[in-house]
């Protein structure tokens, strides 16, 4: 069984081009801290899921219950979801996440809390999504401020890409939502653009949606907003 700490990208399939240049997540650095290591080795066994991409991910052995099952592609530090996953027990969380120090903040926070709603993926969401997720299997997907590459040069390095939506929305069950935020005004301009332009997915507002109670202000956001700086919500289903 491959160890999901050191698990290494693959080479993606020839009839998904996209997936060659576009990665769900940036390398950040960062040490890893003695209670981060230390929750790896006390609740990773629990918590950790390992990548294949031979084997679909089975929700309920995973879980060992039948519920609702959201993708959390990116989820940094792990504050938030933890603080999600709290709110909704009744929801199975997925999340995706490559920053070392982040899968073990993640870890430490869910063991601290008992939470046995969380499941972590060190390894790209991108990956996994076309691997391990069948069509139809998700009931929601968060993606929660993901990088703005903001250089124009840079911009097709972005996340929210048309083949990538497509295909998140492919994996997406009817019904089932699709919730993205950024604090970036021209990123948010461009996330609405590629999401209203694709035929699986309906807006739930006019434009940009409020911010659904079960996301929470993270710290950065709320000094953005003392700043005067705007954060955006997207809410979508699929149809």
């Amino acid at each position: 069984m491959t160890d999901p700490r050191h698990a290494q990208p693959r080479t993606p399939p020839d009839d998904v081009p996209y997936l060659r240049v576009v990665k769900s997540y940036v390398l950040r650095a960062g040490r890893t801290t003695a209670g981060q290591a230390r929750a790896y080795e006390v609740h990773g066994p629990r918590l950790l899921v390992p990548y294949s991409a031979d084997q679909a991910f089975d929700a309920r052995t995973a879980f060992g219950r039948e519920a609702p099952l959201v993708l959390e592609i990116g989820f940094g530090m792990g504050t938030a979801t933890a603080h999600i996953a709290q709110v909704r027990p009744q929801d199975d969380f997925l999340c995706c996440e490559v920053h070392e120090p982040g899968v073990g903040s993640l870890l430490k926070l869910a063991g601290d809390a008992g939470l046995n709603n969380i499941r972590i993926l060190r390894h790209d969401a991108v990956e996994v999504m076309e691997h391990m997720l069948a069509d139809a299997s998700v009931d929601g997907a968060h993606i929660f401020f993901p990088d703005p590459w903001h250089k124009t040069r840079h911009h097709k390095r972005r996340l929210i890409q048309s083949p990538f939506v497509h295909r998140l929305a492919q994996k997406l069950k009817p019904g089932g939502y699709l919730h993205l935020a950024t604090d970036w005004q021209p990123y948010a301009e461009q996330m609405l653009e590629v999401l209203n332009a694709e035929p699986l997915l309906r807006n739930t507002a006019e434009a940009y949606a409020p911010k659904p109670d079960y996301r929470p202000l993270t710290k950065f956001e709320n000094r953005g907003l003392k700043l005067g700086h705007g954060v955006w919500d997207l809410v979508f289903t699929r149809v």
